[in-house]
């Protein structure tokens, strides 16, 4: 990889990674106010604007930084931003929405992003969008996350309920959300190894499921334990499939990488 292309892609990761999702993140928190557990805290501190101020000024840091690259990309780091804001803010409250909420962020977390990043790290702009090959990938990415989406408001029904919000893990209930989980995840998987096959190779299919294989283990040892006690679906056993996901995936990306 040439230098210029290791510079982008470090600071488009720190773009996402360093800022704008935890700015995300903080601004949703600031609004909920959660006194359980949310995100990978199990017991959140007090809120206060001070939190507000610092999502926001993270958020302006993102745009700025993004700058560097096309100028769609900062147009690109502006919308994700008020869509995410858009999920917690009582004004629109999408997380009241279990539906649009849903494919709202399946969306922009998945095939936004992917877009984003495709134009930052390739040097070119929204011309570059008209290649039918970007749109596969982009599509699999936001069918993951709509997959996955619902398992991280397992352990919040309660506390969503009391403020009136109504995610879609709430509306499937808590068996449903693992069964709505492991049907579109197994959909997505398919997908993904058809891709992988067809593009990329046998190597990086076994790659893709060798990364996958202890979520899956875990994933379905988890809802056994769930179907006879459903208190199990906490914040601990969550954050585990999480912890996994994160790093089979990474795992897998940087071997596909490294060969």
């Amino acid at each position: 990889m040439q230098e210029t292309q290791w510079f982008s892609t470090l600071l488009m990761g720190i773009i996402l990674h360093l800022l704008l999702y935890p700015a995300s993140n903080g601004y949703n928190s600031y609004f909920d106010q959660d006194e359980g557990s949310i995100g990978g805290l199990e017991k959140p501190p007090p809120v206060d604007k001070e939190l507000y101020y610092w999502a926001l000024a993270f958020d302006l840091l993102a745009i700025l930084i993004s700058f560097y690259f096309h100028w769609i990309v900062p147009v690109m780091v502006l919308v994700y931003g008020l869509v995410s804001k858009a999920y917690s803010h009582p004004s629109i409250r999408l997380k009241k929405f279990p539906i649009l909420s849903w494919m709202t962020a399946g969306f922009f977390q998945g095939a936004f992003v992917y877009l984003m990043v495709f134009t930052a790290l390739s040097g070119q702009g929204i011309e570059a969008w008209v290649k039918p090959e970007l749109y596969v990938p982009a599509l699999l990415s936001t069918s993951m996350l709509m997959g996955s989406y619902p398992m991280t408001q397992i352990y919040q029904h309660k506390e969503d309920s009391q403020r009136g919000d109504f995610t879609l893990s709430l509306l499937l209930g808590i068996r449903g959300t693992f069964v709505f989980t492991a049907v579109v995840f197994g959909l997505t998987s398919l997908g993904f190894s058809i891709y992988f096959f067809n593009v990329k190779g046998a190597v990086y299919l076994f790659l893709f499921h060798l990364g996958l294989l202890p979520v899956l283990i875990y994933f379905f040892w988890w809802a056994l334990n769930v179907w006879a006690d459903p208190s199990k679906a906490d914040f601990k056993h969550t954050m585990r499939l999480n912890a996994l996901s994160a790093h089979g995936l990474n795992a897998c990306f940087i071997g596909m990488w490294v060969i």
